[in-house]
Formats: structure tokens, sequence, C-alpha cells
């Protein structure tokens, strides 16, 4: 069987594949998937390979993805990427318009000199794949995560918000103590509280526990606008009948430029 051919098989193969897929002949890219071209808006490789200089460049430099830079002396940027666990195996890559994403990276090098490489789109799922949740993450009185370990992933839910080109938002809400004095021992009133909260927010929003009576809502946003309508929608979920008699007071904040997770924070404790 000629290269010719056996090229032709794999791209009737790797068409049918909704990652993006290349093949690389050493370091080079040879063959590239629909999934692929349509990302780099070409209408084939051979238009790909007009358009675009060396692959590593696509990688962009974000200190907590892979890219150039952190290609270890005298390897290949494959050797590198095959050394790294599964959770650190992740690009962030641009489309021709500067629309990042997040994608994850499976090598596949059975047959000597060649690689195939393929980029699941993990844009949508980089929250959920940092906030991974288990019983260690979970405050167990109330069910949601504990604060402990928000503020060790703190950083990459900023970065991640950087990645998607999205704000931080912050809600801090407050249960009345005097009038509640036993809420934060009461373990069926924590739970009823924390699942009224997610029936009100999205999968990728995080709940934390801050202390006592006190929770955290952290979530993206795109506008400041749409950050409004996050605490109008808390605000009526807290004066409705079933919550109404805890007397929960709302803080807000939303991401200023180049402001950190950290200062945002302060202004809704």
């Amino acid at each position: 069987m000629t290269e010719s051919t056996s090229l032709s098989l794999i791209k009737s193969v790797i068409n049918t594949q909704k990652d993006l897929v290349v093949l690389f002949k050493g370091e080079e890219p040879i063959l590239s998937n629909e999934a692929f071209n349509n990302f780099f808006r070409v209408s084939s490789f051979e238009k790909y390979r007009e358009s675009f200089g060396p692959f590593i460049e696509h990688f962009v430099p974000h200190p907590s993805y892979f890219h150039k830079e952190k290609i270890e002396a005298n390897e290949s940027w494959f050797d590198t990427v095959s050394k790294l666990s599964e959770m650190e195996r992740i690009v962030s890559m641009m489309t021709p318009d500067f629309e990042p994403y997040a994608f994850s990276i499976a090598l596949e090098r059975s047959v000597e000199d060649y690689t195939i490489v393929t980029f699941s789109d993990i844009t949508r799922d980089l929250i959920k794949r940092i906030m991974i949740e288990n019983h260690v993450n979970i405050d167990k009185q109330s069910g949601a995560y504990d604060k402990k370990y928000f503020l060790q992933v703190a950083k990459n839910y900023e970065d991640a918000a950087l990645v998607n080109e999205k704000l931080l938002g912050a809600i801090m809400t407050h249960v009345n103590m005097q009038t509640n004095p036993n809420f934060a021992h009461d373990e069926k009133a924590l739970n009823d509280f924390v699942k009224h909260f997610k029936n009100c927010t999205r999968q990728d929003d995080m709940l934390i526990r801050w202390d006592g009576g006190k929770f955290l809502l952290m979530y993206l946003v795109d506008t400041e606008q749409n950050a409004q309508r996050m605490v109008n929608k808390l605000q009526a979920l807290v004066d409705s009948e079933s919550m109404r008699s805890l007397g929960c007071t709302l803080t807000a904040a939303v991401q200023k430029e180049k402001e950190d997770v950290n200062s945002l924070l302060n202004k809704v404790k």
C-alpha cells in the first residue's frame, strides 16, 4: 500500500471525528481533518499550509497551559506533552477571529516517526475539569464546596475566566444569624439552602460555604449587565416564600480589568 493510499484512508477515518485531528510526520503536519480545517477557516489542509506558519505557534503562551516555552531542551513538543499528566495536557488555540478555545491533547505514536494528535474541545467544560467534585472538596454539612478547597483552586478559576474571555462575578449571601441562631448547625436547613441555590444557578457556577451562614457564589459572565441579572435572580430567590425567613442579604461584585480574584473577594466578604 502506498503512502498516498494510506493517507487517503486515514483522512476518511479522521473526517468522521468531531474533534480536531492532525497527522504529523516528524514534527511537520501532513494531514488534518475537516473539523480542524473548519476551526482555522480553511477549505483544505493545503490551504492551511499556505496560510499558517509553525504549528507550535498556535498554542497561546498562557502560564496555565502547555505552549512552546514549556518544551524541554532537545525534545519535540510531543515528547514533553507525553510526560505530562492528563490534567496538564491542555492548550489554548485561537480561531482566525481571535476567539480562544481550550483543548485537551491525546497522542497516538504507535507508528515510528508518525504522530496522530487529537484536540478535544473542553472550553465549556473547563470549569468542571478544574472543580472536580468529590467528598474532600465538599462541605459535609451543606453540600456546597468547601472554602479551603476553593481557596486552593481560586487562581485556576481566574485563569479559566481569562482563557474564556469572561468576567468573574462574586455574590456573598449572608443569612441573618440573629433571627436564625441554629442555622449553621442545622444540616437540613443548610441542605435546603444549597438546593434552592443550585436550582437557581448554572451547572458551572460554584457555590462555596464561606463560614457559618455565609455562602459565596462564584460565576463567569460576559457583561456587567448580565452579572446584575444574576444578582436580581438571587435577590428574587432569597425574597421568595421558601427563603424569606432566613433574612438573607446579598453583597455582589464583578471583576474589573486586570483585577485578581483576591481583590474581588475582598469586595464581598
